[in-house]
């Protein structure tokens, strides 16, 4: 044989042995990945459930609600058929489609492989979802409520023009700027038998606040209870506390245990800008300078106005200059008048009764009026007063005696709070 053929023979044996050994021997047993990432190791690859592959692989249309629409409409251009958006919309046995407010976000999607979608989801708020999921045997609906934390913390303030722009300049740090106007509203509503936000606040005026702060599903924030307030004017300073007493009845109350309630709102609009006070100014149709008796709210044509205590209706009508005006009687011989009215609410009528911070009226222009406002007079005895003067409150009833030593020891532990840090924790120790 020659040396060639040798060499050829035995290039032959070792493939031949080679073959056999790779198919004689078991394969290598890989670990899935769960069990590589369960071990830490570094190069487990990325782990994916099947049902976040499967929300990650579907399809999704979002859309709102629009005035005038019907929940089906919305769903019909989501992708699912008039008869199918019906019965998706019949599965919720707690919605009325009728009363579904314009603007509800509105999320279709569509699992993969599927040729129509698969679930509905509704967003109410941001807490609020309702679930409408295709099964087997039809369409089902679950309601989700997300779940929100609470702290307590302290905001301050210092006022330069109004009670916003401070809460905006010296609470950003503590609530985003939706919720700082929903704190400016809430302590507007406590002291809004004694102060009258739009007008009685000067430059230089400080505050604090004690209250609850909410954080929800992503990341929405919220105020809930304000707990206790304190507010620092150039001539006095004025605080609010909440308690409840024995009889389960809440409200707030001053550092002397009466009701921050009397028997006058301080103003009759909610919270609103005021385009001039009582005392001298150029009438602005008139022309030159009268004595303007009364104080003009600078309001939208449309806006709620409210009697500031129960009262008579005395006149509902035209009246000259006034336009629509609206003239209650009050006990102790108060008078108040509300002028340029758009229009008179249900049931407004001489002789009718109202009670106090009911609606009575509505913004308007009418009479001699440039813009939509609202004109209001206080008279004691038959005479005009500057309403700052006559509505001037030193408090409602006082603390029943039963619960004089619990609101003691809680104002203590406020007025502790109160002292925090803004934007720190608080820990309280309440009833």
């Amino acid at each position: 044989m020659t040396t060639r053929g040798a060499r050829a023979i035995t290039y032959a044996v070792v493939a031949v042995l080679a073959f056999a050994a790779l198919h004689m021997t078991h394969p290598i047993a890989r670990k899935p990945a769960e069990l590589l990432a369960a071990e830490g190791r570094a190069d487990a690859p990325p782990v994916v459930s099947d049902s976040v592959a499967a929300i990650a692989a579907s399809s999704q249309k979002v859309d709102t609600l629009g005035v005038g629409e019907t929940l089906s409409q919305v769903l019909t251009r989501g992708g699912l058929q008039g008869s199918d958006a019906a019965l998706a919309v019949r599965s919720a046995t707690t919605l009325d489609e009728r009363r579904v407010p314009a603007g509800v976000e509105v999320t279709v999607t569509q699992a993969p492989g599927d040729s129509v979608p698969s679930e509905i989801t509704l967003r109410f708020d941001v807490d609020h979802l309702l679930h409408l999921r295709r099964t087997a045997t039809g369409w089902q609906s679950q309601e989700e409520r997300l779940p929100w934390t609470t702290d307590t913390v302290v905001a301050v303030g210092t006022i330069r023009t109004n009670l916003y722009a401070a809460l905006d300049s010296d609470a950003a740090s503590v609530l985003p700027k939706t919720a700082r106007a929903e704190l400016a509203w809430k302590m507007a509503d406590i002291f809004e038998y004694r102060v009258d936000m739009s007008r009685d606040l000067q430059v230089g005026d400080s505050f604090r606040a004690l209250f609850e702060r909410q954080v929800g599903p992503g990341g929405a924030v919220r105020v809930g209870q304000v707990l206790a307030t304190t507010f620092v004017f150039s001539r006095d300073t004025s605080r609010a506390f909440r308690f409840t007493g024995a009889s389960g009845t809440t409200g707030y109350f001053d550092a002397a245990g009466k009701s921050m309630r009397n028997a006058f709102l301080r103003a009759p609009l909610e919270f609103r800008r005021i385009s001039s006070v009582f005392g001298m100014r150029e009438h602005p149709i008139l022309g030159g300078w009268k004595q303007h008796k009364g104080t003009d709210y600078a309001a939208a044509s449309g806006t709620p106005v409210r009697a500031i205590g129960d009262a008579v209706v005395v006149i509902a009508g035209q009246a000259h200059g006034y336009g629509n005006l609206i003239e209650l009687r009050h006990r102790n011989g108060y008078l108040t008048r509300y002028g340029h009215l758009r229009a008179f609410a249900r049931g407004i009528r001489p002789g009718a009764h109202v009670s106090i911070g009911q609606t009575i009226g509505y913004v308007g222009m009418t009479g001699l009026a440039t813009g939509p406002h609202l004109h209001f007079e206080v008279l004691v005895n038959g005479v005009q007063r500057d309403p700052r003067v006559a509505l001037k409150s030193t408090g409602g009833d006082p603390i029943p005696s039963v619960d004089r030593s619990a609101f003691q020891a809680l104002q203590g532990q406020l007025l502790a709070g109160l002292q925090t840090p803004p934007g720190t924790a608080v820990r309280l120790a309440l009833q």
